[in-house]
């Protein structure tokens, strides 16, 4: 089965009450629209993406770095926004699986996603749903009634459709659209109804982003990285990934680059990963000479299987030369495409020890490095 994933992010955002509007708002680095990205592109599965954005906000969605996507501008009405998309993917060939979800509920689980991609071997359909616990109340005129809530279930997105069935039933039966694809269903044969999340809510207001923000604040983790190598004639001089011209370089098996070391090892301490030698011994051939930037971006891979990613990284180079002030803007333009993360999540701050010990007779350079990591899951 080959599945795409259509990403709604077309609405105006008027509960939220902000000039920014929700797909675009920030936890962790990373927009609302890019954490829901982030989990999606760990599943093999999910063979291309559809972002369908509102026109006002092209401005800003321009701003993101986003790969392998294909932009769809939305409609006035959410499912307009979702058939723009379908009349697109419907072109499409090797597709048969559609994954629709709103931008605005980026705390699904990877293992509900999972789920719900391994059920549609046996469905048309799978929709995750959650019974409702609070009593139910309906007002009519001057009277309320009660309603059985046994019978009543709320549903949340990703929903999961067989692509031209969805694709029909938008096209002709648009008229029976409420509030999400399911609601276009004439029957629940062969739909599975799956068990959702209580923290798979929606992003309506102020609260809910908050709310939002103190789950990942509780899932956030912090490592420590540290390295020092000496300086000799000879060798090539790295610092964050850039080369720098000098009559000495740091002395190593690898390139030597004591501030992508810290990195890694600090990352790796976060999650819990164990440290950069034992990832890459010293005693192996297969890393002699390496560019320190090789062993980072495999770590960065390493980590987004496991859900996590780098909220900060803050840095203090430690040397008597070269002066850190003239490089350090483009070592963090160079960390943030290695870690990927925005370049205002990283500090670099030169230090030097008075010209004390080896470092202030300019035989070592150290860095030491703490970075905190969320866990997208």
């Amino acid at each position: 089965m080959s599945f795409c994933l259509i990403l709604l992010a077309g609405g105006n955002s008027n509960r939220f009450n902000s000039n920014l509007a929700k797909p675009y708002h920030k936890i962790g680095g990373k927009t609302l629209l890019e954490i829901s990205l982030n989990k999606s592109s760990l599943f093999n599965e999910i063979k291309k993406t559809v972002i369908v954005y509102n026109g006002k906000h092209q401005k800003t969605l321009s701003k993101i770095n986003l790969k392998n996507v294909k932009f769809i501008k939305g409609g006035k009405t959410r499912q307009e926004s979702t058939f723009n998309a379908l009349k697109y993917l419907i072109k499409q060939k090797g597709i048969s699986k559609v994954l629709i979800h709103d931008s605005a509920r980026p705390n699904f689980s990877s293992k509900l996603l999972k789920s719900i991609i391994k059920n549609m071997k046996n469905y048309k359909s799978v929709i995750p749903t959650l019974k409702i616990n609070d009593a139910v109340k309906q007002k009519q005129k001057k009277y309320i009634i009660g309603k059985n809530r046994n019978n009543l279930f709320i549903t949340q997105t990703p929903q999961c459709f067989n692509l031209k069935e969805i694709y029909n039933l938008h096209k002709f039966y648009k008229h029976r659209y409420l509030d999400d694809d399911f609601s276009l269903l004439k029957n629940l044969n062969r739909v599975k109804l799956l068990e959702g999340e209580k923290n798979n809510f929606k992003i309506t207001d102020k609260s809910d982003f908050d709310n939002l923000k103190n789950i990942y604040k509780s899932k956030m983790k912090v490592g420590i990285g540290f390295d020092v190598h000496r300086i000799v004639p000879k060798r090539k001089l790295y610092l964050g990934g850039l080369r720098i011209k000098s009559k000495l370089g740091t002395l190593g098996h690898s390139d030597g680059d004591p501030v992508l070391h810290s990195i890694t090892d600090a990352i790796l301490g976060a999650c819990q990963m164990g440290d950069i030698g034992k990832k890459f011994s010293d005693k192996s051939k297969k890393f002699k000479n390496i560019r320190s930037t090789i062993l980072l971006k495999e770590i960065i891979e390493e980590i987004k299987l496991k859900g996590y990613f780098v909220n900060n990284i803050d840095i203090n180079i430690i040397a008597q030369t070269p002066k850190i002030q003239k490089y350090k803007n483009k070592m963090i333009e160079n960390i943030s495409k290695l870690c990927e993360i925005s370049k205002d999540q990283i500090n670099i701050k030169g230090k030097t020890t008075e010209k004390l010990g080896v470092i202030g007779n300019e035989k070592a350079i150290a860095c030491e490095v703490i970075t905190s990591i969320i866990k997208y899951d």
